[in-house]
């Protein structure tokens, strides 16, 4: 399929089959992509949690509420997304000191002048610890779009969830000893035949009332 395809078709899975399984070589592919994915001055400022087995999802389904839990017992594989509390300066050395060992900067000023731009916004958005975690969760969730359209590309059913204790979920992933919150989480698998959201004509905005010339 082609991109505008994939939008056109692409859906939010409500029912999985719990019998079928993303492959491992799909499922590295899909974090691959979740590694590439952009963000605002290449600041990633986030870690992914797996759950690949029943167990693992069992055990943060005392934090998913009760309208998501099938959609996390049945799917295939869980990402939970998780943003930094702090940026702070070993953070921000660390991310210099990998892209400098990637090799994306030829010279030194080049090098010092992308840490400065980065410095420059996360100071902007440091003045309260709530402002921080909302531009980073601004950035996770350009994963998520990233994500959820490549598994549609490669035949993979995606849900993003919201709908969980986020708190609840941080204790238990110990979260906030690593410096670290949970702001939501995607499922993946293959749709149930019974998943009667896939059979409904997806609803927009019309053009008109969204694009305007300038």
């Amino acid at each position: 399929m082609d991109a505008l395809q994939i939008a056109r078709t692409r859906y939010t899975t409500k029912h999985y089959d719990p019998a079928k399984r993303v492959s491992d070589e799909d499922f590295e592919a899909l974090l691959e992509i979740l590694r590439l994915s952009p963000s605002s001055v290449n600041s990633h400022p986030w870690e992914f949690f797996i759950a690949r087995t029943p167990e693992a999802r069992s055990k943060i389904m005392p934090a998913i509420l009760d309208f998501n839990r099938e959609r996390v017992k049945n799917a295939s594989h869980i990402v939970v997304f998780a943003v930094h509390e702090k940026l702070d300066e070993q953070y921000l050395q660390d991310l210099l000191a990998q892209e400098a060992a990637d090799g994306r900067y030829a010279k030194n000023e080049a090098l010092q002048g992308q840490d400065a731009g980065r410095r420059h916004f996360v100071g902007l958005h440091s003045v309260s610890e709530q402002e921080l975690l909302s531009w980073e969760m601004r950035q996770a969730y350009i994963a998520q779009g990233f994500v959820l359209f490549a598994a549609a590309s490669m035949g993979i059913d995606s849900t993003p969830i919201e709908g969980a204790d986020f708190d609840l979920l941080d204790e238990i992933l110990d979260l906030r000893s690593k410096g670290l919150r949970s702001c939501f989480a995607v499922s993946f698998g293959y749709r149930a035949c019974d998943d009667a959201n896939a059979l409904r004509p997806k609803s927009r905005w019309p053009r008109k009332r969204i694009f305007h010339e300038i």
